[in-house]
């Protein structure tokens, strides 16, 4: 399963999670979730035994089990997570979907850095949340509007050969 990080129309991080789904084997179903605005901030108050949870929030947890493996490809905000990801991974912090999950993170960024803070603060959450981040399943996009064609499609070589190897990575983590 796919996650952007962005919640804007035909955001980059999109984009390339759109690349990826195609570098995939056709034995692959490869799915993007886009909930993360429906989600509703996070508050311990309303994840408790006993109280029903936001259907939203079900919805999350459920495709989260369904799921094999996942790529996240996020934006950096104010060198850091943008604040809906963020929500959507307290939301299971403690309800355990992650743990052991194969999981591949992604940040794009038009700056020389390709969000390494987000990249760095997202790799550390999981990694908390007992997620599988395998270290050849990381990657720091720089210059990100330099590598996309004008139909969003990634032109840059390097970046393509270096999203194979992270999806090559990830395949390898489910083996």
């Amino acid at each position: 399963m796919g996650i952007s990080g962005s919640l804007r129309e035909g955001s980059t991080n999109s984009r390339i999670l759109a690349s990826i789904a195609g570098m995939m084997s056709p034995s692959v179903e490869f799915r993007t979730y886009d909930g993360l605005a429906s989600l509703p901030h996070f508050n311990p108050d309303l994840d408790i035994d006993g109280a029903e949870p936001h259907e939203a929030v079900v919805d999350w947890r459920e495709r989260l089990r369904a799921a094999d493996a996942i790529v996240i490809c996020t934006p950096e905000y104010a060198r850091g997570v943008p604040g809906s990801l963020k929500n959507a991974l307290d939301w299971v912090v403690s309800s355990g979907e992650w743990m052991n999950l194969p999981t591949a993170v992604i940040s794009v960024s038009p700056h020389p850095e390709g969000g390494a803070a987000a990249l760095s603060s997202l790799i550390q959450t999981l990694r908390m949340m007992s997620a599988a981040v395998p270290d050849d399943a990381t990657l720091a996009v720089p210059f990100v509007g330099r590598k996309l064609g004008t139909d969003g499609s990634v032109t840059d070589t390097d970046t393509l050969t270096s999203l194979r190897n992270l999806a090559a990575a990830l395949m390898q983590a489910l083996a």
